[in-house]
């Protein structure tokens, strides 16, 4: 005994009054899910796979979902015979637009949309431009060189030479987009690709326009101006609308995305809004404090040193850091590490003014000196040092 057949809208998890849409959603969600080539190995997926595929087939097409509606299953019982589950007949359907649609995306390829000859967006555009760590900052206006295309302006775009017209692609009969049938799991289908006699835009040019070889578009170089922004960082990039390649068919033109590069500074360095960098101050402001010259990427700004100071202490300056994209108003902090300064050359003058003041403050110079005779005389003692031959 035949093994009974679902009802199809219990196949695909909709009500039976369910528009198209729902339809087609149903569908997309359970064909992603059970494709064999999802599911390699995978019988019971298959057989899934194909249940659905039958099912839309017929709920997808007014007429057949009608007769389904009123006489169920038995609509299709004796049918062609063809390859099709069940008994229903595959090999009729035009499966061109269900496959196209709904796995373009799956399968990684394009959607059969994107074969048809209407207006379509340019391609966008790249390039870079270098600044420096304080346009970084604070936002700068830059000039580049670019070479764009424009719609030829001796055949206005068509491409063909002025007093004839783009004829009808014969091969896709204007549309942009070629029929063909492929055998499958169940059956033969029919799909959709881009006519590659016309490229898509179903029109043959016979005669060129020699201004632009038939392309439709001339080159030239142009300069653009570039807004950067306030505390945009190395890397990101700046998007100029509609600056890219000529759109398709009338329509829009793509953007130009200008990536920024920042060139490092001998001085400061940044992570998110924050400036790092370090300062030199002498020994004698380290030890008595006083004031010293910090510079910022505001200018230079004085910076009260408290006595006692040890190297490597970090300050920190509040809002003297990389403003914000979003609001300029809003900066980060710039940390600055201070560094003691030892000097390498000294007068005789001040070699003794040192030896003076380290007499007052714990005679480091004779102690150190003392505690180096006392650990020779007990290494001695214990026989450390052998006097040589």
């Amino acid at each position: 005994m035949a093994e009974q057949k679902r009802d199809y809208y219990e196949v695909l998890g909709v009500d039976r009054s369910a528009d198209d849409a729902t339809i087609k959603k149903a569908y997309r969600q359970l064909a992603k899910k059970y494709h064999p080539d999802a599911n390699p190995g995978d019988k019971e997926a298959e057989a899934k796979f194909k249940e659905a595929s039958e099912a839309y087939a017929v709920l997808s097409d007014s007429e057949k979902r009608r007769q389904y509606d009123q006489f169920g299953h038995a609509a299709f019982d004796g049918g062609a015979g063809g390859a099709g589950a069940g008994g229903f007949d595959f090999s009729g359907m035009d499966f061109g637009d269900m496959f196209g649609d709904i796995f373009g995306d799956f399968f990684g390829g394009g959607s059969r949309r994107g074969a048809s000859n209407g207006p379509m967006k340019g391609a966008n555009l790249r390039t870079s431009v270098r600044i420096t760590f304080e346009e970084a900052v604070f936002g700068c206006e830059k000039e580049i060189d670019m070479v764009l295309k424009d719609e030829c302006t001796t055949c206005g775009g068509t491409g063909a030479k002025p007093g004839t017209s783009p004829e009808t692609c014969t091969k896709c009969g204007g549309k942009g987009k070629v029929v063909f049938s492929q055998q499958s799991l169940f059956g033969m289908v029919q799909n959709v690709q881009t006519c590659p006699e016309c490229n898509g835009s179903g029109k043959i040019i016979k005669d060129r326009c020699t201004s632009c070889r038939g392309t439709g578009y001339t080159s030239s170089r142009k300069k653009i101006k570039v807004s950067i922004p306030a505390g945009i960082d190395n890397g990101q990039s700046v998007r100029i609308r509609e600056k890219g390649e000529p759109g398709v068919n009338g329509g829009p033109r793509g953007d130009l995305l200008v990536e920024v590069i920042v060139s490092s500074h001998p001085i400061f360095q940044r992570q998110d809004m924050n400036i790092f960098s370090t300062a030199p101050i002498s020994f004698a402001q380290a030890v008595l404090g006083g004031e010293t010259r910090i510079s910022t990427v505001d200018g230079d700004v004085i910076y009260e040193v408290k006595p006692g100071t040890q190297t490597d202490t970090r300050i920190r300056l509040k809002g003297k850091g990389v403003p914000s994209l979003r609001n300029k108003n809003i900066r980060g902090d710039q940390y600055v590490t201070l560094v003691v300064q030892v000097p390498t050359s000294l007068s005789a003058e001040a070699k003794e003014a040192l030896r003076a003041f380290d007499a007052v403050s714990g005679d480091s110079l004779h102690t150190g000196a003392g505690e180096g005779i006392k650990q020779e005389k007990h290494h001695k003692k214990r026989g450390f040092f052998k006097k040589e031959d």
